[in-house]
């Protein structure tokens, strides 16, 4: 079953959404490929200013995979400051192209 991580939150700023993608991928300014990811597994990402704070999701092809990518990010996240926890969750329905 599909995984959706949504991470939100007020130390969840562009700013350190761009240096937590050039630490994980080691120095690009932006995710252009799923390849980019530092684990297998990703189906979607997708990153924006919302009407409540700026927005990450990703859409998991399941939870082991969804947590391998977690043990990466957390030491990241640490680093540039952002606290707070993402929501996690079954998808219902992942329609893909």
């Amino acid at each position: 079953m599909a995984i959706v991580l949504v991470h939100e939150g007020p130390t969840v700023t562009q700013e350190n959404y761009d240096e937590t993608v050039a630490k994980l991928t080691g120095g690009k300014t932006e995710m252009e490929a799923l390849s980019d990811w530092p684990v297998e597994g990703i189906l979607m990402h997708s990153a924006g200013q919302g009407p409540t704070g700026f927005r990450v999701v990703d859409i998991w092809e399941s939870q082991e995979a969804a947590e391998a990518f977690g043990e990466k990010l957390g030491p990241v996240l640490a680093e540039v400051g952002i606290t707070d926890p993402p929501q996690m969750y079954e998808a219902y329905a992942f329609v893909n192209r």
